[in-house]
């Protein structure tokens, strides 16, 4: 339906101490940030899972061959850095991707990490390893990839197809390398990471913790000496854990407008910013039912919906309109207003999407006499996000 604000309380140094930031804004080390998480994920292997959930917490465990710059805003293919990988080329035909690897890069278990690991992550992906995930969410994402081969420090992923973006998919939250040596079950329990941080424990409805990985490769880093993660299902209390000083940042669910003035109220050293997301609000209609299986019936609901109205009452006014990709200027590949405007629905003129929509309505029999039937059900809360100082994690 349209794309909403997310609201950001936010202190630099929190943020910078966690993902490695510029040194001006990490004078200090030490302490350990804690940011509570909305549910208990069914593992600790991110391959795995689905949600946020289990991403947030242990994503700081792993590295990637490629990452998204986390100094960036806005994720492209140009913001793409290296990661386990030192560089990357593609072949002239645009089907084969290699990647050089780094040396030096132990598990937290002290192994050597080697180009085996890679090849052994995506084999796993793929349902071709002889242990399988229970279960593989994004095995789909790699049906376009051949296989994968190594050579030395080299690992090249040979593609039916010539496929650009897949440096993209390898450069998400969900894409690290697992260890050769551990088991997928094992990872289920005690995951084992080249990352800044190592798996402490995991209780259910209660905490993940990690800790400071002293031997990792990047010099220097991490800043803190660990994350935790209680668990916390409830939006109110999540936030009143903020407002406390118990938790160092909140989860991007729950903090409306008016209460994210509450927040900054109450919170002193809370910085705090409304900046974009992707966080969308849908309607989502059943097209295989009596009536919505009628598409004219389909279009002249888009056409009713007053999507300015949503933002402006949610957000204050504070999000963009956007369809199924994100819109500029964060949204690179999204439609720009005018092509948007386009579509049923998305004109700003709502008295004449909904003039149009009455007559598509009168034509398939119904109006004051014969009014459609629906029902109903709200899904989630607005998205959200808050931080505070990092003088409590010290």
């Amino acid at each position: 339906m349209g794309r909403w604000s997310r609201i950001f309380v936010a202190v630099t140094t929190a943020l910078a101490l966690w993902l490695g930031g510029h040194g001006a804004l990490a004078q200090k080390s030490g302490g350990v940030l804690k940011m509570p998480d909305f549910a208990s994920p069914a593992s600790m292997s991110i391959h795995e899972e689905v949600t946020r959930a289990a991403v947030t917490a242990l994503m700081p465990v792993f590295n990637n061959l490629v990452l998204f710059d986390q100094h960036k805003e806005r994720n492209t293919i140009d913001t793409i850095v290296p990661d386990l990988a030192e560089s990357w080329t593609w072949s002239e035909d645009g089907k084969e991707l290699t990647f050089k690897l780094r040396r030096g890069v132990k598990w937290h278990d002290g192994k050597v990490f080697t180009a085996a690991d890679v090849k052994c992550t995506w084999d796993l992906l793929q349902g071709r390893a002889p242990e399988t995930l229970r279960l593989n969410p994004r095995k789909a994402w790699y049906r376009n990839l051949d296989e994968v081969t190594t050579s030395d420090d080299n690992v090249t992923f040979r593609l039916k197809r010539p496929q650009p973006y897949l440096l993209a998919l390898l450069a998400s939250g969900v894409s690290p390398v697992y260890p050769c040596h551990v088991s997928p079950a094992q990872m289920r329990q005690r995951p084992i990471g080249t990352g800044p941080f190592k798996f402490v424990e995991y209780k259910p409805n209660e905490h993940i913790k990690l800790t400071r990985n002293p031997d990792y490769w990047k010099p220097g880093r991490p800043y803190l000496d660990g994350l935790e993660f209680p668990i916390v299902a409830s939006v109110a209390t999540r936030n009143l854990m903020f407002i406390a000083g118990n938790v160092d940042m909140t989860l991007s669910y729950g903090v409306s407008m008016p209460l994210l003035r509450d927040i900054k109220s109450q919170v002193a050293d809370a910085i705090c910013t409304v900046t974009t997301d992707n966080g969308a609000r849908n309607l989502i209609i059943n097209p295989a039912r009596p009536p919505f299986d009628n598409p004219e019936l389909r279009r002249a609901v888009s056409l009713t919906l007053d999507r300015k109205a949503f933002i402006d009452i949610l957000v204050e006014g504070q999000g963009l309109i956007g369809g199924v990709m994100q819109p500029p200027p964060d949204g690179v590949w999204g439609l720009p207003p005018e092509k948007l405007a386009e579509l049923p629905g998305y004109d700003p003129d709502v008295t004449k999407n909904r003039s149009e929509a009455r007559a598509i309505m009168e034509k398939l029999g119904y109006g004051p006499n014969r009014r459609l039937a629906v029902t109903v059900r709200r899904a989630t809360p607005p998205a959200t996000e808050t931080q505070r100082s990092s003088q409590s994690t010290k």
